[in-house]
């Protein structure tokens, strides 16, 4: 009985994988909902080095590898359509130019997007320069303090919504580190944005830390355009499934990130 249940543990997780690679083909019901012009169209934010990493020619990291799992899993061609900031993907909603895209669940982008639960989580934090006097996450709403953010990215929307003293500065174009640019050349007081970019950028460059704590926790999701109810249904099982098999923690170890695999459904 003992090897048995050994056996059981040693196999469990090659199960769950195969049971995600066995499971039925989607209808064509929801391959025309999916993918209305034949090919499926997966938008990638390269701004968020967490998920996306690579060139906008050639990117790579887990936002890609969800989106080719589930063009093999459906059997359709994937078109790989890549973006420099989540606020432009957003944007790319009123040409028509993707089918699902990987981003924060934001209540403003919800109106437009039919989202999944999330399948990773990352946290908001903030960075300032080493000698600053803001010390804490609560220091930085202060009447004066002014904060860099990239163009509706899910810090600005978030904080748009819950900053009530300090002066929120915009980053209009660029990248993920477009709040960091504009942050030295304003000279402004703080930067905000998901701290694996800013960790990184603070161990090239020794004038300035990033806060402990955190501001927000940003829940990644993947999305497509409203009314496709369909495509949103057989998309939030997919979530689940890749979350619960360890492809979405595999996929963040291959690329190199760490974050946290958000809790699968119950």
């Amino acid at each position: 009985m003992f090897r048995a249940a050994a056996l059981a543990a040693i196999l469990s997780p090659f199960l769950a994988i195969a049971a995600v690679a066995q499971s039925a083909a989607p209808s064509p019901e929801v391959l025309k909902d999916l993918a209305p012009t034949g090919r499926l169209r997966a938008g990638i934010n390269l701004g968020n080095s967490v998920l996306a990493q690579g060139t906008m020619q050639q990117p790579s990291g887990l936002s890609v590898d969800l989106a080719r799992e589930l063009a093999k899993r459906t059997g359709l061609q994937l078109e790989l359509v890549s973006f420099e900031a989540a606020g432009k993907v957003f944007d790319a909603l009123k040409t028509n130019s993707w089918d699902i895209a990987f981003m924060a669940h934001e209540p403003r982008r919800a109106d437009q997007i039919e989202f999944t639960a999330p399948y990773v989580e990352i946290e908001g934090t903030y960075m300032v320069l080493k000698d600053s006097p803001l010390k804490s996450i609560d220091d930085v709403d202060k009447t004066g303090i002014r904060i860099a953010v990239g163009l509706n990215s899910a810090y600005d929307l978030y904080l748009t919504r819950t900053i009530k003293n300090a002066t929120i500065v915009r980053a209009h174009t660029g990248g993920g580190s477009a709040m960091i640019e504009l942050y030295f050349k304003e000279k402004l007081d703080v930067a905000a944005g998901v701290r694996q970019a800013l960790e990184a950028y603070a161990a090239t460059d020794p004038k300035v830390r990033v806060m402990d704590g955190r501001f927000q926790v940003i829940a990644q999701a993947m999305g497509t355009p409203k009314g496709r109810t369909v495509a949103a249904a057989y998309l939030r099982t997919f979530i689940e499934e890749m979350k619960r098999s360890g492809f979405v923690a595999e996929g963040l170890k291959r690329s190199g990130q760490t974050a946290t695999v958000a809790a699968a459904a119950k």
